[in-house]
């Protein structure tokens, strides 16, 4: 019935999308979405009206929402609380040697003893320490800094009282750390120069308030923790997400240090820890190759499910975009290995599928060296729906993967939340999991395809702590 219906937005980098879910079945009641512009910086006000136009009329239909969006964005506001300038993406590359030079400054060991984690270019406290040396005049401006989420559900409250956050959020920007539960002034200051003011750490079942039309709204969290209530992980099981982005994230019972750099530990939703690996680099890969030999990325999965399993030597680098994780500043991927077998459409369509694949299986075993061995692996994201990805993952890792029902994941997991703070219990919802096993011819050829990749530079650099000697 209506009065048990939740809502769920997802405010990611390309568009919002907002779910209206039953809080007792989980059943989709309805579903829209608004495109983002794509554009390196973006303005608040163009996420508001994005979720007026996906929200709409379904809003009303629901008692509880909940928001969550892309980590790591950055929202500066001055002290009249407006917006000083553009938010920083969280795949703004910008910040990456602030990120690095704070590294270096403190050494690896006081970043990992809190906030947990070594800063890149995603990290806000990255940006803040980019903004005071670029930027000075804006930056004598900042009163408050926000991710969008915080912002969002602060302009659903009418920005008037003060913003808050919740802990997955929180724990995304460098300065507040899991292990002690508050934010950590010194680093605020020591990268930015002085204090700002930080929004309020709700824990996950806790209303945010209610807007002026009785909608109860709740704390919110960040994508990747959205996506885990999503999925309802345990502890021990690996997402996989692959989006516009890559991620490659474990649910743990708390904190997992790496002084390599490479895993973030942020919080989850509820009382564990989320260490993950984010790639700048996701299905735009696949979307990017299928355009260059003039197909839809529908028929570019079809050829590279037929071509040979290798690429017929072809490897490809995927750093389209540079990429975070290595830190590559520089958008340079490769393609390399041609031969005349290898240049053709569906060797060239494979070889981008292998090179994502490569690199997504390279994280995971990253992962699994600090977080220890999955208990399963879940796939989920826009990349799900590739079978030839899908099976490539399967087969180069040698696993068993569980892909759910095609759906907004983060959306639904910002609904599975709202639910929670409207009845007081975080509800069991069906998920549907099919599992994808490893082809039986996947072991003569999968060990000399990753070595392949290796040996051409996919993993190199080995991360920010490599440069902070």
């Amino acid at each position: 019935m209506a009065s048990r219906r939740v809502a769920g937005v997802d405010s990611s980098t390309q568009s919002t999308k907002v779910v209206v879910v039953d809080a007792d079945s989980g059943e989709l009641v309805h579903s829209a979405a608004a495109r983002h512009p794509e554009v390196p910086e973006v303005w608040p006000q163009q996420w508001w009206e994005a979720l007026g136009e996906a929200g709409g009329r379904s809003i009303t239909e629901a008692r509880a929402l909940s928001i969550t969006s892309q980590q790591h964005t950055t929202i500066l506001l001055d002290r009249r609380n407006e917006v000083l300038r553009p938010a920083f993406l969280w795949n703004d590359l910008r910040a990456m040697a602030s990120g690095a030079n704070l590294v270096r400054e403190l050494g690896p060991d006081r970043w990992l003893r809190s906030p947990g984690l070594l800063p890149d270019s995603a990290h806000p406290v990255s940006k803040l320490r980019w903004l005071r040396e670029h930027e000075p005049e804006t930056a004598a401006q900042v009163e408050t800094v926000l991710l969008p989420h915080d912002w969002l559900t602060w302009s659903l409250l009418g920005r008037v009282a003060q913003p808050s956050t919740d802990r997955s959020d929180a724990s995304s920007t460098g300065y507040w750390s899991i292990s002690g539960g508050d934010y950590d002034d010194d680093l605020l200051r020591h990268s930015f120069g002085r204090a700002v003011l930080t929004p309020e750490v709700l824990p996950p079942d806790a209303p945010a308030g209610a807007s002026a039309q009785g909608l109860l709204i709740g704390a919110g969290c960040g994508d990747n923790a959205a996506t885990h209530l999503a999925l309802a992980t345990d502890v021990g099981d690996m997402v996989i997400s692959v989006g516009t982005s890559a991620t490659v994230s474990m649910r743990t019972t708390g904190p997992v240090l790496d002084p390599t750099g490479r895993v973030d530990t942020m919080a989850d939703a509820r009382s564990g820890a989320i260490p993950i690996i984010a790639m700048l680099n996701g299905a735009r890969v696949l979307v990017a190759t299928a355009s260059m030999l003039g197909i839809t990325p529908v028929r570019l999965d079809k050829l590279a499910a037929r071509a040979e399993p290798t690429a017929g030597g072809a490897v490809m680098l995927p750093y389209l975009d540079g990429e975070r994780n290595p830190p590559r500043e520089e958008r340079h991927g490769a393609l390399l290995g041609l031969s005349r077998p290898a240049l053709t459409p569906e060797m060239i369509a494979r070889a981008a599928v292998l090179g994502l694949a490569c690199a997504i299986a390279d994280a995971a075993d990253a992962l699994s060296r600090v977080a220890g061995e999955p208990r399963r692996i879940l796939l989920v994201g826009g990349g799900a729906k590739s079978r030839a990805l899908r099976q490539a993952l399967v087969d180069l890792t040698g696993r068993t993967i569980h892909t759910a029902p095609e759906r907004e994941h983060a959306a639904f997991g910002a609904a599975r939340q709202a639910a929670w703070v409207l009845t007081g219990t975080l509800p069991r919802w069906p998920l549907g999991l099919s599992p994808h096993h490893p082809s039986e011819s996947s072991g003569a050829w999968a060990v000399d395809v990753r070595a392949a990749h290796r040996a051409a530079g996919l993993g190199r650099p080995a991360g920010p702590a490599a440069n902070s000697s």
